[in-house]
């Protein structure tokens, strides 16, 4: 798979069997994108769950992030390879720099350089950032190519929408890709959500992904039950009206989930 999916399977916070389950039920309801980190600590459960699952290695596209303290030249190919070999793959369909840590020691351009020297050895077929603000994503296009950026993976939910980096993304060219869609579960609580959830009959978690896919977003929910990661793959059926999208866009309140000091940028 060469295009970035709309839906995949997150596995952030999940450990252990947990990461096994969610993975191979996730397989077997249907997924074929699984999106993982190296700060996960999860990458070798994956790894296992998609072996065992039987699902054909082309018939997944697989997400991973390079973490900080592998950033610099001398050790991002060597932390990917590392990668690879707890996920049981020859390559990723897709790497990250997971957060752009500004204070690191490592200038931008370098690790950037490092990403692209990772895909040219077939470690990766695309590569991206993640959690990168318009000031570091100008650097990213002017590092490595407006082609070869495939995504900048953020967090967007109904409570922050990021317009203006989602702007300047689409403008460029650059698919976006919306984590913590469901802002740790607050949304699904949300009057308005669950007015348009019952209106569909549908649950407040399709709603809010399907919000995210109508924008163009890719999304990558996660969960540990089965019912809900079959559940949550319905939102691709739910056609939202324009009213539906215009009382979710009101909802916007900056509320921002994950900002950790010293990785994140200044957010625009």
């Amino acid at each position: 798979m060469s295009h970035i999916p709309a839906f995949g399977l997150g596995t952030f916070r999940l450990q252990g069997q947990a990461a096994i389950d969610s993975v191979r039920n996730g397989l077997d309801v249907g997924y074929r994108a699984v999106d993982t980190a190296q700060i996960y600590g999860n990458e070798a459960e994956v790894g296992e769950a998609i072996t065992a699952s039987g699902v054909a290695r082309d018939d997944l596209f697989l997400t991973t992030k390079i973490w900080v303290d592998h950033y610099s030249r001398d050790k991002l190919v060597a932390s990917l390879k590392d990668s690879l070999k707890k996920l049981h793959t020859d390559a990723v369909d897709l790497t990250l720099i997971h957060w752009p840590a500004p204070n690191n020691g490592v200038p931008l351009e370098e690790t950037l350089s490092a990403l692209a020297e990772a895909k040219a050895q077939g470690l990766t077929r695309q590569i991206g950032v993640s959690n990168f603000n318009i000031d570091l994503m100008k650097q990213a296009l002017a590092t490595l190519g407006k082609d070869n950026v495939a995504t900048n993976q953020i967090e967007l939910s109904p409570y922050l929408q990021n317009r203006k980096l989602v702007s300047f993304l689409q403008q460029e060219g650059v698919h976006v890709t919306s984590y913590m869609t469901l802002a740790y579960g607050k949304v699904l609580g949300d009057p308005v959500i669950r007015a348009i959830a019952e209106r569909h009959h549908a649950t407040p978690a399709q709603v809010a992904l399907a919000w995210a896919l109508k924008l163009g977003y890719a999304v990558i929910p996660s969960s540990t039950k089965r019912e809900n990661l079959a559940s949550n793959l319905l939102a691709q059926t739910l056609d939202l009206t324009d009213d539906d999208m215009a009382q979710i866009a009101a909802l916007e309140r900056n509320g921002r989930e994950v900002s950790p000091e010293g990785l994140a940028p200044q957010w625009d």
